[in-house]
């Protein structure tokens, strides 16, 4: 039995087609796709292990087995790419300078959260989703997803702001063509704008210096580097929060991608926690850095319509041999920080507006002071990345938003509904 059925005749597309996880373009078409999520997740994936200090390429390795290992155990049904996660840059800093933690010590802290977003994709599996529902309604995942999208806007104007042409060029690009073609050129835009401001940065000699030197002394082949974990104490206050950070992605990215393909994919909720907390218990113990599903490859999944898991399975597979040759991971690195905004600054406005559409599609009452609260502080955490200081541990806007909106949403539901019942006594 095929993994996946050939959309039409694999070649054409209609503008308002949707091509299916189950489904696949030709594979020239469907490696396309594959290298516009690549591109995608490429600067931050390999931005996370420099500023954790865990190695590159091993980074790069895992990413591309914890995604295939995802797509595996979620059945092939939930398209998407596991990238390092951004949300344990701060923490782990925050372990090392204060803890003295160890990469090793830090590794260990990756493994045990990696651990306990599987036991609660157990849980979820085995109760049933209405278990994290309670939890983590509609009003909740759309304020996670709004919020992760809007908390990444800094980062992609700050890209756009160093290399201004290009970045207007890639950006340019991609509107024109999602605007104005209706064939396959529209679906590729990411693509097509990324190769635009390339060349463009290539022909003006607006390259890193620095990077094109790496490039030159870069072998061709070369073995990741792997790190033993170590499980220490005192690493842990720092790390157990993201538990709920990643499985906060994780769903919100879920319910994002059923929102955008029109899919019930509730059924592998359990499925996609068990699988992404496995994919950083993986990474953790072999040097790389935490893993969850990525932002920028939900965008350019509702920027092309093309959910299919082939896509996602090119694109890990890509990871994976950039690993091992250092040549050509340095080459995809020479693309300019101007070109990652201009592109970037439509895949994370994409996926804000995702978080919208999730509220908008579940008929959340916005007249209902709970959600207003709700909402609001994921707008403003999210805008302004609101870091908090608690003694010597700095807590980011996506960390403590995303904890707190999971945890104190459910409270403040269950206070109202409680005064309405008196009321109405």
């Amino acid at each position: 039995m095929a993994l996946w059925t050939v959309h039409g005749n694999g070649r054409r597309l209609v503008r308002d087609a949707v091509v299916a996880s189950e489904e696949r373009l030709s594979w020239p078409l469907t490696i396309g796709f594959g290298l516009q999520h690549l591109l995608a997740m490429f600067g931050t994936t390999t931005l996370v292990p420099l500023l954790t200090g865990f190695p590159l390429t091993t980074t790069l390795l895992l990413s591309g087995v914890g995604t295939l290992l995802f797509l595996l155990l979620t059945r092939n049904r939930v398209p998407t790419y596991l990238g390092a996660s951004v949300a344990f840059v701060v923490p782990l800093g925050a372990a090392a300078g204060e803890a003295g933690a160890s990469p090793a010590a830090l590794l260990g802290g990756v493994v045990t959260v990696g651990l306990v977003v599987m036991a609660v994709g157990v849980a979820v599996k085995a109760l049933g989703v209405r278990l994290l529902e309670s939890a983590m309604p509609p009003v909740v995942t759309g304020a996670v997803v709004l919020m992760i999208g809007l908390s990444l806007a800094p980062q992609s104007v700050s890209w756009f702001g160093e290399q201004r042409m290009p970045a207007v060029l890639t950006l340019g690009t991609i509107v024109l063509l999602t605007v104005l073609s209706r064939g396959m050129a529209g679906r590729a835009a990411v693509l097509i704008g990324v190769l635009v401001g390339w060349i463009y940065a290539v022909l003006t000699g607006d390259l890193v210096p620095e990077r094109i030197d790496e490039l030159a002394a870069a072998p061709w082949f070369g073995l990741p580097q792997l790190i033993a974990p170590q499980a220490h104490i005192s690493v842990m206050p720092f790390v157990l929060p993201l538990v709920i950070v990643l499985v906060a992605e994780h769903v919100a990215h879920l319910k994002a991608v059923a929102a955008m393909s029109g899919r019930d994919l509730d059924p592998y909720v359990g499925d996609a926690l068990i699988s992404g907390g496995l994919a950083t218990t993986l990474a953790g113990s072999a040097g790389g850095s935490a893993l969850s599903s990525y932002a920028a490859n939900i965008g350019v999944m509702a920027a092309t319509r093309v959910y299919s898991t082939a896509a996602c399975l090119v694109a890990a597979v890509g990871a994976i041999v950039l690993s091992f040759s250092p040549k050509l991971g340095a080459l995809i690195n020479t693309i300019p920080l101007g070109v990652l905004g201009g592109a970037t600054l439509v895949l994370f406005g994409l996926l804000a507006l995702v978080g919208a559409r999730v509220w908008l599609d579940a008929a959340v009452d916005f007249a209902d002071p709970v959600n207003l609260v709700v909402m609001g502080t994921a707008v403003i955490a999210g805008v302004g990345n609101l870091t908090l200081q608690v003694g010597e541990l700095r807590i980011t806007g996506l960390v403590w938003g995303s904890v707190g909106i999971v945890l104190i949403y459910p409270i403040l539901r269950s206070l109202a509904d409680a005064r309405d019942a008196a009321t109405e006594s």
